[in-house]
């Protein structure tokens, strides 16, 4: 993540960035930050609009929040769909709905949806959405590289279901948003990496914070990093009112972020306002300005994840 991106090597070289020193060793902001890259969560499997009004469930709704996340500094939107009852759903015909309003809208902005397995673990369910053809066709898709506990029950994800999700996106040219939970999850994207389930650029979501799996710290944080397998981009996420500890982390570290009502519903720790997906993107964006950290464009954000053009 040190390294300069196409764009910045002109600014680098002048005005207050005229003297840094960019060797590789060097920790930011001696080496100049890479842009960052934010992935808005935006709905979610759990939550409900009586959790929390402002909670996009239809697509009008979705759509409509992805316009406002991108328009406030995200590059990526990560799609989980909705039935007409607000129930989740893993149908296409509804994510179909879903991405063509937003390419329409948007068409810069990266759409990756869901294969969870939290809510059915199927694998006819989980990859129909990989499916999708033309303006549908989905850029990226979570793989979730494990099983784990929730709090509202476990999510199932066998190495058999987890390979043949990955042979589908490869298959389709989807790339993977590598979801992990613990240090394990990273050991097994190695694997799959190995055995050509998945190669190239690599990008991986750290989810940290879930009663079950990996504390929400800084050095467990620093851990998942360290042992991140060679071309890989990352970004960090907390779960509750661990999102931002996570997301300022990230941003130090020269990570991306993951950050939206999916993992949390409210903007304060004490849960007594409740937060919008542009709200929590626009605070990220606050605390990046004020270390300097650049945004990343929509160009370079397709660069940072692997995909072409």
């Amino acid at each position: 993540m040190n390294s300069e991106w196409p764009g910045r090597a002109a600014a680098m070289n002048a005005g207050p960035f005229a003297r840094v020193d960019t060797s590789p060793d060097c920790p930011y902001p001696l080496t100049p930050f890479p842009p960052l890259l934010i992935n808005a969560c935006l709905t979610g499997m759990v939550h409900t609009k009586e959790d929390n009004e402002h909670l996009p469930v239809t697509p009008e709704e979705i759509a409509a929040d992805a316009v406002r996340v991108f328009d406030a500094g995200a590059r990526i939107v990560h799609v989980h769909a909705r039935d007409e009852q607000g129930k989740p759903t893993w149908k296409a015909s509804v994510y179909e709905e879903i991405l063509r309003r937003i390419r329409r809208a948007r068409p810069e902005l990266i759409c990756c949806v869901s294969t969870s397995g939290r809510l059915w673990s199927e694998f006819e369910q989980r990859s129909e959405v990989l499916h999708l053809t033309g303006e549908a066709k989905p850029e990226m898709a979570s793989l979730t590289l494990g099983s784990m506990n929730f709090p509202t029950g476990p999510s199932v994800n066998s190495m058999d279901v987890i390979q043949r999700l990955a042979d589908v996106m490869k298959a389709n040219d989807i790339v993977p948003e590598l979801e992990v939970f613990d240090s394990g999850m990273v050991d097994f994207a190695k694997h799959l990496e190995r055995k050509e389930f998945i190669g190239g650029r690599k990008y991986f979501n750290f989810l940290l914070g879930n009663l079950g799996s990996g504390p929400a710290t800084v050095a467990n944080l620093a851990c998942l990093v360290r042992d991140l397998p060679g071309d890989s981009t990352w970004a960090a996420g907390g779960i509750g009112r661990f999102q931002l500890p996570m997301n300022v982390a990230a941003i130090v570290a020269g990570g991306g972020v993951r950050v939206g009502l999916e993992d949390s519903l409210h903007y304060d720790y004490r849960k007594s306002r409740l937060a919008t997906n542009e709200q929590l993107v626009r605070r990220v964006v606050r605390i990046a300005e004020e270390i300097e950290r650049p945004l990343a464009t929509p160009a370079e954000a397709r660069q940072m994840v692997g995909l072409a053009g």
